[in-house]
């Protein structure tokens, strides 16, 4: 365990394959976490369900980037059970003003509705946490998300864990030793996030893979 966490015991722990989770809001020490399975998206593979592509297609949401990073990592945090104390919620705050930290947020009427956030080292994405507070929030914010990382070549989108959300999206779990492959070709590549010639096209995401819901 260690007590103190900053911006660049951050960014080497995740080259080194480990992410920091502490073990409630008030919890005063990290634990690092380099887990046996892993859980990743394979780029290309994200899955999208006859009614999520419903979703997606009418259109009733906006998407930003980028535009309330601390808010999405407040509404990541505000349940019940979270790893995201202080020195966590700091230190990712200071990733984002260091051009490290990124956030997909989804938006209807003004409210901010999903979102997604997580950090950035060459070509691999590092998903920390995600909220929803209106139907399928956080799988519309995934969905951009996947987009967004597809397109400026990203070679890495770590999940961390697999859940029974993630994987209905297409996520695989994969063993620590092939995510260390994976994570060494990603640290390998320059990837920008922030890519100025990216465009989002809703019919491709909508139509880029379907299965049965």
């Amino acid at each position: 365990m260690i007590k103190y966490l900053s911006p660049e015991v951050l960014l080497f722990a995740y080259q080194q394959g480990l992410f920091p989770m502490a073990e409630g809001r008030n919890a005063k020490q990290i634990q690092w976490i380099q887990p046996e399975k892993r859980g990743i998206f394979q780029l290309g593979n994200f899955h999208i369900s006859k009614s999520l592509r419903r979703v997606i297609l009418k259109k009733d949401y906006s998407i930003t980037i980028n535009s309330c990073f601390p808010k999405v990592m407040e509404k990541c945090a505000d349940r019940s059970e979270t790893w995201i104390n202080d020195d966590i919620y700091n230190c990712y705050c200071k990733l984002h003003e260091d051009g490290f930290a990124h956030s997909v947020e989804v938006w209807r009427n003004s409210h901010l509705i999903g979102g997604v956030y997580g950090v950035t080292i060459g070509a691999a994405f590092f998903g920390e946490s995600m909220f929803s507070e209106a139907a399928n929030g956080s799988k519309i914010a995934l969905a951009y998300l996947h987009d967004r990382l597809l397109k400026a070549g990203f070679l890495l989108f770590d999940t961390q864990f697999l859940t029974e959300h993630l994987a209905s999206l297409g996520a695989i779990e994969i063993s620590q030793a092939q995510y260390l492959v994976k994570l060494e070709k990603a640290l390998n590549k320059n990837a920008i996030f922030l890519d100025i010639n990216y465009s989002s096209d809703v019919e491709t995401i909508a139509h880029r893979s379907t299965h049965r819901s």
